[in-house]
């Protein structure tokens, strides 16, 4: 188990921004940073970082915390996960406490899954360094490549031998189960009669070069694996199958090496192979990625998305393979990004490019023959084209079409133009043929049959909203008040009442100033009106607060952020930044100026404290008054006399809260 210490030390050294800016791309946004959610679909920026307040909160979903809940929901760390991730990044030791069997026993499947890739990982790498058979064929392999030790031992490149069960028998021996060997696709599990066992198991990867897949942390997903034999019956490339930890439209091969660098650079390369990536690594280019020999998946345009909004894809000289592709291009347009293409001499890939030139002309090559997509498109089809007036007619619909997946407008627009131009036809045109495609969509969706949303009868009820939970509202409220401004001095009005004349009449009540902490007036408020907390984490939250007064007399938010329990730090987070929304929506710019809430808040405590008050002597009248009708003749006088001291208090709060109530 990690100690406090070690959890403390890497609370004190993370920076929030740091962390989230390697798997979103954040821009600057007054004190704060701002970017696109990684956890929901959009395109108007949603998700803050707070680096003052070391936390942050999308919008979108309702999420937040600090930067080990991001790590949690994001990468699905476990707790210790997310520590030893951070940990491990900041070069910050981990101290340990001696594990109980029944802890060791605790990790999930998904972690069990995840060790058993990373042990898999180790002796793919370590078979390829230190057995002969390893040596022989995949370090050679390797070698023939033209990778160097350093660019193999970065990728984690490995070697499974060309035996059954060379693999799962270490596996096993080393303490591993056969469940997630099998669940990870690792070994093939095969029912056998004649077995003792029942079952047979041999590795998938036999005899294969492997290359292991990460996820944007670093996570050991899943293997490619190549064979290098001429076997005609077995596929050259298998990767690892679908499964709880890995899915293979969700990743991008070489991700977690070129996240920073994408962001730096704000560009993105897309190539084919896993070999294209690691040869552009060693050329010292690292803003790269692959799709792994699929096609493009809106998932892993996302993943590309949260880092830079441009894009620039590598196609090798096969035209076949160019045409099959291209069709990648209008979903990237889809997304919102900006595209670019480079095409490399016929006969050559990225991979193969880049091992005949130098760094420097690579570089070079890729900056001199980046261009738009529709200056590819049309170099591309044209050519096809030539002198034909339907085979032109056909591409030039097939380049709107492409321009109408843009959901900028204004891009839409210079598209067109340029469309034009190179295509020598009347803007008009081209602003028709958009207009018609638009034109079909619409109405294609809107014939879509709405499976999910039947239509609802005329006649049917409307549907109630849901009733606010009063007193929860009022319950948060307090706790937003301790959290943000317990510490300040401020000065407060109170009302006393002034000599009683009789049972429901006294002389008016006299204002009274006194200044005081906020969190000592709240603390002595709830306290003389016996004030329990009803929801539960509320509850901890507020002992939590006191236990710190307590103890040292001031609220530590940083605690109650970086707090163990993952529900109270997401609450505590969404507190905190439930004003940062109104930078999102730049209301400033819009001139709507939002009041600063410290400019009055000895009010807003006081508000605070009298609503929960009322709430609650309202809810204490109509248990009485529910109680009347069982009463016998003296207890139900007796009853009638409390309800109508409770109404009264009830009308003085109302009147300090300015609420115009008809009793």
């Amino acid at each position: 188990m990690i100690t406090r210490n070690t959890i403390d030390r890497v609370f004190e050294t993370a920076r929030v921004e740091e962390v989230i800016g390697e798997f979103v791309q954040l821009k600057k946004a007054g004190s704060n940073f701002k970017g696109l959610s990684p956890f929901s679909e959009e395109r108007t920026p949603s998700f803050m970082v707070s680096p003052v307040k070391q936390i942050w909160k999308d919008f979108s979903t309702g999420k937040g915390g600090n930067v080990v809940s991001f790590l949690m929901e994001h990468e699905h760390y476990s707790y210790p996960e997310a520590i030893r991730y951070l940990a491990k990044k900041y070069n910050i030791e981990i101290e340990e406490t001696e594990q109980s069997d029944e802890q060791k026993h605790q990790a999930d499947e998904r972690e069990s899954m995840f060790l058993v890739s990373e042990f898999a990982r180790d002796y793919f790498h370590n078979i390829l360094f230190e057995n002969e058979q390893g040596k022989a064929i995949g370090l050679s392999y390797f070698k023939e490549r033209g990778f160097t030790d350093d660019i193999i031992k970065k990728f984690q490149l490995g070697y499974s031998l060309n035996e059954w069960e060379a693999f799962t028998t270490e596996a096993l021996n080393k303490g591993y189960n056969l469940k997630y060997l099998e669940s990870t696709g690792l070994t093939i599990v095969k029912q056998d009669l004649l077995s003792s066992t029942g079952t047979k198991q041999f590795d998938r990867f036999k005899g294969r070069v492997m290359f292991p897949i990460h996820s944007m942390s670093g996570r050991v997903l899943g293997f490619g694996g190549r064979i290098l034999t001429n076997d005609k019956k077995a596929a050259k490339y298998l990767n690892s199958p679908e499964s709880e930890i890995y899915h293979k439209s969700n990743i991008l091969y070489g991700i977690y090496y070129a996240k920073k660098s994408i962001a730096k650079e704000d560009n993105c390369y897309l190539v084919e192979g896993y070999t294209d990536v690691i040869s552009f690594h060693q050329s010292g280019i690292e803003n790269v990625v692959s799709s792994s020999g699929t096609a493009l998946t809106e998932n892993q345009i996302r993943l590309i998305n949260r880092l830079t909004k441009n894009v620039t894809i590598l196609f090798d000289g096969d035209a076949a393979g160019i045409r099959a592709s291209i069709r990648g291009i209008d979903l990237i347009l889809e997304q919102g990004l900006n595209v670019k293409v480079v095409m490399f001499p016929e006969g050559d890939d990225p991979d193969s490019f880049a091992k005949k030139v130098s760094d420097e002309e690579l570089k070079e090559y890729l900056n001199n023959n980046a261009q738009d997509f529709i200056n590819f498109k049309v170099s591309l089809l044209m050519e096809e084209a030539k002198n034909d007036p339907v085979k032109k007619a056909g591409l030039i619909r097939d380049i709107v079409v492409s321009i109408s997946k843009i959901p900028d407008r204004i891009q839409r627009e210079v598209y067109i133009q340029e469309c034009s131009r190179i295509m020598d036809i009347s803007e008009n045109v081209l602003f028709n043929e958009l207009a018609q495609i638009d034109k079909k969509e619409r109405r294609e969706l809107s014939q879509r049959p709405n499976i999910e949303k039947p239509v609802t009868p005329i006649l049917e009820k409307t549907p109630q909203f849901k009733k606010i939970d009063e007193l929860k509202k009022y319950e948060r409220e307090i706790i937003k008040i301790l959290l943000l401004y317990g510490n300040n001095e401020v000065d407060f009005v109170d009302f006393v009442e002034g000599e009683t004349i009789d049972a429901h009449d006294s002389q008016p009540v006299k204002k009274v100033k006194f200044s005081n902490v906020v969190s000592n007036e709240v603390y002595l408020s709830l306290q003389e009106d016996e004030v329990e907390f009803t929801d539960e984490t509320f509850k901890q939250i507020y002992y939590e607060v006191i236990n710190q007064l307590n103890q040292s007399e001031k609220i530590s938010v940083d605690s109650l952020v970086n707090h163990s329990n993952n529900d109270i730090s997401t609450l505590i987070t969404s507190i905190l930044m439930d004003d940062e929304k109104y930078i999102l929506s730049n209301w400033e710019r819009k001139e709507i100026y939002i009041k600063s809430k410290k400019s009055d808040l000895s009010k807003m405590v006081l508000d605070a404290i009298y609503n929960l008050r009322r709430i609650l002597i309202e809810k204490k009248i109509n248990t009485l008054r529910n109680t009347i009708l069982e009463a016998n003749d003296s207890n139900r006088d007796q009853i009638l006399e409390t309800i109508v001291d409770y109404t009264f208090l009830s009308k003085n709060l109302n009147e300090r809260l300015n609420r115009v109530i008809i009793f």
